[in-house]
């Protein structure tokens, strides 16, 4: 399954969520949301993932965490808030760098339309 595809199904599943509880909750609520539907979708899912940086060739472990990491490919960021802005891309952008994925979606579940909050970003390049 290439990235794009397993994206497909990223975003259909976000979609799913939205529909189901709309705008308004706790990112922790729309991550459990959006686990259980890619589980159900059959794919490999991992959620609060570590993620440690190497620093001078030393393995540190900084506390960072990926919200959803997808058959170890795609990283999906979750928010809630009332816009994103470039911190939330650069959260998402240093964690492409970190763990060598090339592909992430940003996901922000408070909008009225869940195509307005999704953003993919690829190698450092964001994509609507």
């Amino acid at each position: 399954m290439t990235e794009d595809e397993i994206a497909k199904i990223i975003v259909n599943s976000a979609f799913n969520v939205h529909v189901a509880l709309g705008p308004g909750l706790l990112e922790s609520a729309y991550e459990a949301c959006l686990v259980y539907e890619l589980l159900a979708a059959g794919l490999k899912v991992s959620s609060q993932v570590n993620l440690p940086i190497v620093y001078r060739g030393v393995l540190l472990e900084c506390g960072y965490r990926i919200d959803i990491l997808v058959e170890n490919r795609v990283i999906v960021e979750i928010k809630s808030v009332a816009e994103l802005n470039n911190i939330h891309m650069a959260q998402t952008l240093t964690y492409l760098k970190l763990s060598d994925c090339r592909l992430a979606l940003l996901i922000n579940f408070n909008v009225a339309r869940i195509k307005e909050g999704i953003k993919r970003v690829i190698n450092g390049h964001l994509e609507n």
